[in-house]
């Protein structure tokens, strides 16, 4: 049986190329423009992808050096509330997922429950929540609160934070509201349970003020790569993104999160692996490699040295390009990128430059690039040597690097039976192929 692909697309105003706000054929407003954003899914629902993934942060990361902020976008300087940008997006799609961030660090589970039942109902079951725990330290400061929370207790707040969350989405069963005119009763007081819930980080009483979202729990998304981060994916996770540059490194995350997951009680296919892969893809290899260059291009060293030097965690002001990379420094921020980088310059000895060059392209993810056949061959082979389920696409330069994947990609991976023609359902959890889960407190039978 052919195994297929299941297709997240990353988007940020900008893309995800550093210099790819400046292509000439390039949008650059999508930060405050709601007419771009209905562009972008639309193209992607045309191409029956299985969701669009917004990304988001809790401040403006960068704001220490005024010289780099003004230069590099995609730091996400300005970006529309994804919960509120995708509620927006559900009007105007039927079919594709709509897939957003918030943080277990600095927000509450019942609101996050209500954002996220509220966008459930709103698209019709499509619906996902990006769990993360904050990778930016200076955060904290938006949130009054002097420090950055370590690693290991913002994974411990998060695991208690998502259980309660989705404790909250079992509040009411699934027949609770009868509405029933001719009896007078509107619902049913005997289904619906207060939660109650006193633990370490949270204390938090329910129910929640909806009614128990279609896809019963949006998709859970963890988007890490640490031994925690796996951890929780393996226990609490519908879909996992992740950074691997090579299929080996892939092969690795996917057999370890998989073999987590049975003292869990779940069975491998109950989660979705899904490595970033930024996709440069052309009619033919040599258009292809002429779009990357003229990025690439677009890069100076102003903008490349600070914007490494940030993801490392380590002032690089007093380095030149053509330097190797220092030590790094312990940090509470974001580890996958950082651990990457600096992985990758020992390894194949590269100076400040020739780092950058390689990590900017594709933020740390799999540099995929040619023509639809050889970009396919890859993603055919990571598929079958168990490296992912699918892949978080990375799209360049907007909306034509959308465009491309959509329209050269696409295709290939349907005549090769690995990617769909047409949704299999209605509700994110249809295209997935996830069973909706039952309530835990009022147990019923899975769709």
């Amino acid at each position: 049986m052919v195994r297929s692909l299941k297709l997240s697309v990353f988007m940020s105003p900008t893309g995800g190329h550093v210099g790819g706000w400046r292509h000439p054929d390039a949008v650059s407003d999508a930060g405050f423009n709601f007419d771009r954003w209905i562009e972008f899914a639309q193209i992607a629902e045309r191409g029956k992808l299985d969701m669009l993934f917004l990304a988001d942060g809790n401040g403006v990361n960068g704001v220490d050096n005024p010289a780099l902020l003004s230069r590099n976008p995609t730091t996400r300087p300005v970006v529309i509330e994804p919960v509120c940008l995708h509620s927006a997006i559900a009007a105007v799609t039927s079919r594709i997922g709509l897939v957003a961030t918030a943080t277990t660090t600095y927000d509450q589970p019942f609101s996050v429950a209500r954002r996220y039942a509220g966008l459930d109902w709103l698209s019709k079951g499509r619906a996902g929540w990006n769990v993360v725990t904050s990778s930016n330290p200076e955060d904290s400061k938006n949130f009054s609160q002097k420090d950055h929370a370590d690693l290991a207790n913002r994974y411990e707040r998060a695991g208690e934070f998502v259980d309660i969350v989705k404790d909250l989405w079992d509040s009411w069963a699934d027949d609770a509201f009868l509405l029933d005119k001719e009896s007078g009763q509107f619902l049913d007081g005997d289904k619906v349970r207060l939660l109650n819930h006193e633990g370490r980080y949270f204390s938090v009483r329910g129910p929640l003020n909806s009614a128990r979202p279609p896809q019963g729990h949006p998709v859970v998304v963890v988007a890490s790569g640490s031994a925690d981060g796996m951890e929780l994916a393996a226990r609490t996770a519908d879909v996992v993104f992740t950074v691997a540059e090579t299929k080996e490194s892939a092969q690795a995350f996917y057999a370890d999160v998989k073999g987590r997951m049975a003292k869990y009680g779940r069975a491998p296919e109950e989660l979705i692996v899904m490595p970033g892969a930024s996709v440069f893809v052309g009619p033919t290899e040599a258009d292809a490699d002429r779009i990357y260059r003229e990025l690439q291009e677009l890069i100076p060293d102003s903008v490349g040295m600070p914007t490494l030097g940030r993801i490392c965690g380590v002032d690089l002001s007093g380095c030149s390009p053509d330097d190797p990379l220092p030590p790094l420094p312990e940090t509470k921020g974001i580890t996958s990128f950082r651990n990457l980088a600096e992985t990758m310059a020992r390894r194949d000895n590269l100076t400040l430059r020739q780092l950058y060059q390689r990590i900017l392209p594709a933020r740390g993810h799999a540099l995929m690039k040619g023509d639809p056949a050889q970009v396919a061959d890859t993603m055919e082979e990571w598929l079958n040597d168990r490296a992912c389920d699918g892949f978080n696409l990375v799209a360049a330069y907007l909306p034509a690097g959308l465009e491309a994947v959509v329209d050269l990609l696409v295709p290939e991976l349907q005549r090769r039976g690995l990617f769909r023609k047409e949704y299999e359902g209605t509700t994110l959890r249809d295209s997935l192929g996830l069973a909706r889960p039952a309530n835990r407190f009022f147990p019923q039978a899975a769709d």
